[in-house]
Formats: structure tokens, sequence, C-alpha cells
């Protein structure tokens, strides 16, 4: 077999594993925004761990000169980066902007119980212990 057919075969296998991979990376960038949005640092983190797996198999179809599927999930995780530090201080903007607002009645927030204390303490009667076996000289040395 020629180095030629060699090749081809290869990049037949690889060009549909970096497609992917690219789809895995775009599904994980869109989950980086939403989880940087919502400031959910751990599900960010998990996300683009993923996005590295999805990135790495989308270069697999840079062997057969196809490098669309890298450059896509690259850009996915730049964009999402930026759209999701965006969109969180949009929405921080938009949460301050009604609590500011006096005509907006939002219910009252309840306060947390705290439990009372004992007013008188509870008398706690020392109790024995006794060994289960009789003591003997060479545990008593050891202790």
């Amino acid at each position: 077999m020629s180095t030629l057919a060699v090749t081809h075969t290869l990049a037949a296998l690889f060009v549909p594993i970096g497609i992917v991979g690219a789809a895995i990376a775009l599904i994980c960038a869109l989950i980086v925004a939403f989880a940087l949005a919502r400031r959910a640092a751990g599900l960010a983190g998990g996300a683009a761990g993923v996005w590295i797996v999805g990135a790495l198999l989308s270069w697999a179809s840079g062997f057969a000169d196809l490098w669309l599927p890298l450059f896509i999930s690259l850009g996915a995780l730049g964009a999402a980066l930026v759209i999701g530090s965006l969109l969180r201080v949009l929405v921080g903007s938009v949460s301050r902007r009604q609590q500011l607002e006096p005509g907006v009645q939002t219910s009252p927030a309840r306060e947390p119980r705290a439990q009372e204390p004992r007013t008188q303490p509870t008398r706690v009667a020392p109790t024995q212990v006794r060994p289960s076996t009789p003591v003997t000289e060479g545990i008593r040395a050891a202790a």
C-alpha cells in the first residue's frame, strides 16, 4: 500500500473525528458561556475541561488539511468567554437596577431563626469506665 493510499484512508477516518470534536467543543463553549453568566465556576471549569478534549479531537481533521473544525472550536471558547462575561455584567446591572427602583415591590427577606440558648445548663454525670478484662502490671506500664 502506498503512502498516498494510507493518507487517504486515514483522512477519511480523521475528518469525521475532527468534526465531532468541533461539535463537542462548540457545545461545551455554550455551556461555559451559560455558566459564566450564572456565576457557576465549577460548571464553567468542568465544561472547559471537556472543551479541551473536543478541541484536541477537532485537531485530528488537520491531518487531511481541513483546519476549519479546529478554528471553530478555538473561536467558540474565545467567544464564550467574552459573551459569558458580558452577560454576567448585564444580568448584574439589571438586578441592581431592580433593587434600586422604589416602585418595585419585593418580598422582604426572612431573617434566619436562631435557636435560643437553654436557660439552665444540662448536668452530665461523670461515668466510671471499667475495663472488660482485668488490668495487669504489663498494661499499666504501657499506659
